[in-house]
């Protein structure tokens, strides 16, 4: 009989005041017994919606019954088949909107909590048998990758598993794109990032970091030294800003800036080569996950923080687990404000941000309420630091350094129905088509970006 249960098994998670004292992970994880009892939860439908939603087409219903018999290797086994990092996505996926939305337990009561007992299979494969991969036989062909983010690193993986050899061109020293410099440690430890990384080398993909496409080389000199086929997975790394007053003040960060600075380069321990001043009060602008995310940190380094977003609760685009760990974490939620200007000191630094109330109007073309100034409403927070999560958008280098790649007005690259851009051979997928999106987004346009590039290989070698 199902667990009929209408609410999910709760996730163990550090207390409050306790974890905004560190960068540990935030969630804890099931036990085996809480994966069991939520496991029993599904009815195992025959037509799997949840699937549907799934943008790597995980069969959740299979993996799930195999968490109810306890063979948690063969739960392993059923999503690898589709996804090349499900630790990654157990943690960072919006399951909610996604593969969670179509449960059938979810029209009336709670839905099955996928994404937690796929973050329980993934993690217990890592402790428990996380032998080698079988590296593939080799089918002879050269397939070039550039960036090592969550679409790059699909592509490659579902490549590497065809039997192609994979090159992996990545910007930074260390592989992961956003993964690693984007996404706070105490929601995706590194470690996992890497482990899942490995196991891609494990199946013969090389990766070369300190190789900015572009500037080391170009699209055309990776099609001169021998690669069949690229895909562009660059992401959208170029930050968005205002363009107000006092945006060029010391103590105003892009978010990229500022959670690469504690991601990647561990800006919060004593001592770190790249560190930020520690701020009293941080003033975060926008509604995102990004902003959550940065919002956080701050308050891991013992900030005062503003969320300062533009409309109200009901729009806040950031997942709602996010928002609730924000609000328990006591980070203030400015909402319906927006800022007008930034105030420094006889030094330089921030000092305080102007701000305007807003009230909703008719909906926009995005379907939300169009945010509208209040006029003389405007008020001013204290600040020492400020952090623009308003949006990033896709580096020009590679389109301004390949002749012949189309852009749209946004400057992500246009890709037909299979992924492939204007160029012949030249896919891409993720954000550098997308604009920012979700890491399973972008790893469905990965997946989809391989399976275009073996039918075109293999369409040329039989031409």
């Amino acid at each position: 009989m199902p667990n009929m249960s209408p609410k999910k098994v709760e996730m163990p998670v550090q207390e409050p005041e306790v974890r905004i004292q560190n960068f540990e992970e935030v969630a804890i994880g099931y036990t085996p017994e809480m994966a069991k009892e939520e496991a029993e939860r599904c009815l195992h439908c025959a037509h799997k919606p949840c699937v549907q939603g799934c943008p790597v087409n995980v069969n959740i219903p299979d993996f799930i019954q195999q968490v109810k018999e306890g063979d948690l290797e063969e739960a392993y086994r059923i999503i690898s088949l589709t996804s090349s990092l499900p630790a990654v996505c157990g943690r960072v996926c919006p399951q909610e909107s996604q593969c969670e939305k179509y449960c059938v337990r979810g029209i009336k009561t709670e839905a099955v909590a996928i994404g937690r007992l796929e973050r329980f299979v993934a993690d217990t494969h890592r402790k428990e048998n996380d032998a080698p991969l079988e590296r593939p036989i080799s089918n002879g062909h050269k397939v070039a990758v550039v960036g090592a983010g969550p679409a790059g690193l699909t592509a490659a993986g579902d490549l590497a598993k065809m039997g192609y050899e994979v090159t992996v061109f990545e910007a930074l020293h260390v592989a992961g794109g956003v993964l690693m410099y984007g996404i706070p440690e105490f929601r995706l430890p590194k470690e996992i990032v890497q482990a899942e990384i490995k196991h891609l080398e494990e199946l013969g993909v090389d990766i070369v970091t300190n190789f900015v496409v572009g500037r080391s080389d170009t699209i055309d000199s990776l099609i001169d030294d021998g690669f069949e086929a690229i895909f562009i997975g660059s992401g959208a790394g170029l930050p968005n800003f205002m363009n107000m007053p006092g945006e060029n003040l010391k103590g105003v960060y892009s978010a990229n800036e500022f959670l690469t600075r504690i991601n990647l380069m561990k800006a919060y321990v004593p001592g770190s080569p790249t560190p930020i001043q520690n701020p009293k009060r941080t003033v975060v602008i926008g509604g995102g996950n990004v902003a959550m995310d940065a919002a956080r940190c701050a308050r891991r380094l013992g900030s005062e923080v503003h969320i300062v977003y533009r409309r109200s609760l009901e729009e806040l685009p950031a997942r709602k687990e996010e928002v609730e760990h924000a609000m328990e974490e006591g980070i203030i939620f400015d909402l319906l404000c927006n800022p007008v200007q930034v105030i420094g000191d006889e030094e330089g630094w921030v000092k305080q941000v102007e701000c305007v109330r807003m009230e909703l109007g008719e909906p926009d073309a995005s379907g939300r309420r169009r945010p509208i100034e209040i006029a003389n409403s405007n008020f001013l927070i204290d600040a020492d630091c400020m952090i623009m999560a308003i949006g990033t958008s896709p580096n020009p280098l590679i389109r301004h350094t390949t002749q012949g790649l189309e852009v749209n007005r946004r400057g992500c690259l246009i890709v037909d129905d299979q992924e492939m851009t204007s160029r012949e051979g030249i896919y891409a997928g993720g954000d550098a088509v997308t604009g920012a999106a979700t890491v399973i987004s972008a790893m469905g346009a990965g997946k989809k970006g391989a399976q275009s590039i073996d039918a075109y290989i293999k369409a040329r070698s039989n031409s």
